[in-house]
């Protein structure tokens, strides 16, 4: 033989080695897999269920939005008061909601901060009440079912000075103004 058909055959020879060499790994990493192709086509099925899902409460949320939005507005103007008449709407509120409760009202003060980028603004209301036990639980229910809007940051509750059986109520509430 020639040396040129030599080096033909030693050319072959170790491609056909290279080539056996990469099946074998190739062969060697897919047993090695734990995946076998019906598993992944399962993993592919709930990954494809999961991105419907998906897709599917983002249309509902798209058609839901306007509806939603028009409750927040509605929301905004019936809870919110405006700030021009608002502090005049809790003072008259709160006096209201005492009364009713057999409640006197004390000490009532307010911390208003800046305007928010939608025009509202949060008002911090410190208050003190005094009266007996079943009028102060009437007091905070009407306080929940108000048409304004309170939230009950806090409350504190000790003996009034004098007589027997009376309350102190320290409440540290919230409410919203718009503008």
């Amino acid at each position: 033989m020639s040396k040129k058909t030599k080096t033909i055959i030693r050319v072959l020879l170790g491609l056909v080695v290279a080539v056996d060499v990469a099946l074998a790994t190739a062969s060697w990493q897919m047993a090695g897999s734990s995946r076998s192709p019906q598993s992944e086509l399962n993993a592919l099925k709930r990954q494809h269920a999961l991105m419907t899902a998906d897709i599917t409460r983002a249309e509902t949320i798209r058609t839901t939005l306007p509806d939603v939005e028009q409750q927040c507005d509605t929301f905004f103007r019936q809870n919110f008061r405006p700030i021009a008449s608002g502090y005049s709407s809790v003072v008259s509120d709160f006096g209201t909601l005492t009364r009713g409760a057999g409640l006197q009202a004390g000490n009532l003060s307010f911390h208003q901060h800046e305007a928010d980028k939608r025009g509202v603004t949060q008002v911090d209301i410190l208050a003190v009440v005094d009266g007996d036990y079943s009028s102060v639980v009437r007091f905070i229910n009407d306080l929940q079912h108000s048409d304004t809007f309170y939230v009950l940051e806090g409350l504190s509750l000790a003996a009034a000075s004098g007589s027997g059986g009376q309350l102190k109520l320290n409440l540290q509430l919230r409410t919203y103004f718009r503008s």
